[in-house]
């Protein structure tokens, strides 16, 4: 049962109570904003027809289809030089597994969010192959052995090249001769699996601002994009994560692991309707074909 699926049976037959539905939205981490939001267009409405749990549904459904992209768009490859992506966030969110699939993703993405159909030849012949992107990985995360080797592991499976440097070399030298490794052999996508020790905040932040510096030497507009891997089901620890990353370095977009469109998933509201930053990507299991572009409709149809 998910989240207004309970709260329907809460107020099944019976008048709305502000302040229990209030409660609710909260603890369905929607936020604080997203939630006065919500119950300021309910009372309104309120005030000139009754209101029941389906008008609380509808309400909630167009507030936050109004924050949430509707259907996120795949990551692009720039004409003449690799595209830069630096994958972060804090240890135990599913960060290094998430760079691994968006690798995936991108080995298998036309730039519609999948497979595309078979191209076929001019004359009707069998179908031309279909052209994948390249990827190469940096181990960035240099300060943890095990991301590492992990990291490693991924990319032996999926067939894609890994830059990686001694445990405890320096993150942003190490992404610099990457983006030169993936310019020289023009390879369309980097992805920089990067650091995410909570308890030295401030350093970490300060290493992923040098890693930025570093790639900004090789092309101003590098990186590319900025992706905080965040966990669902940690509620407004993951609306805190992402305000710290993007006052440090500025976001691009979420990569949310653990959604599965129960009421923790609220947080992607929030975060969305307070920060402005959009989730580009979703995982949903532990495969690696468990990875998909964030679509709002679908997301708020699963909540609803």
């Amino acid at each position: 049962m998910n989240f207004f699926e309970s709260l329907a049976q809460t107020f099944a037959n019976k008048p709305i109570d502000w302040d229990e539905l209030e409660e609710a939205l909260i603890r369905a981490d929607l936020g604080v904003p997203m939630t006065t939001r919500i119950m300021s267009t309910l009372q309104e409405r309120e005030a000139w027809s009754l209101t029941g749990i389906s008008d609380v549904v509808k309400v909630a459904r167009d507030e936050i289809l109004r924050v949430l992209p509707t259907a996120s768009e795949s990551i692009q490859p720039l004409p003449n030089k690799p595209k830069a992506v630096l994958i972060v966030g804090v240890n135990g969110t599913g960060k290094t597994t998430s760079t691994a699939k968006l690798a995936h993703f991108l080995q298998q993405d036309q730039g519609r969010g999948g497979l595309p159909e078979p191209i076929v030849g001019d004359w009707g012949q069998s179908p031309l192959p279909v052209r994948r992107h390249t990827v190469l990985l940096a181990a960035a995360d240099t300060f943890r052995a095990a991301a590492i080797e992990q990291l490693g592991i991924w990319s032996e499976r999926l067939g894609v090249e890994m830059i990686r440097g001694q445990y405890n070399a320096d993150p942003a030298a190490l992404c610099y001769e990457a983006y030169q490794a993936a310019e020289k052999r023009k390879i369309e996508f980097l992805i920089c699996d990067t650091a995410g020790r909570l308890h030295t905040k401030s350093n970490l932040m300060a290493e992923l601002q040098k890693v930025k510096r570093s790639l900004a030497k090789l092309d101003p507009n590098a990186p590319h994009e900025i992706l905080l891997v965040v966990d669902a089901t940690t509620g407004s620890n993951a609306l805190n994560q992402a305000r710290e990353f993007h006052n440090a370095i500025g976001l691009t977009g979420l990569i949310v692991t653990k959604l599965d469109g129960s009421g923790k998933g609220g947080i992607v509201v929030a975060i969305a309707n307070e920060l402005k930053i959009p989730t580009r990507f979703v995982g949903t299991g532990e495969k690696i074909d468990d990875f998909a572009l964030f679509d709002g409709r679908e997301f708020v149809a699963k909540m609803l």
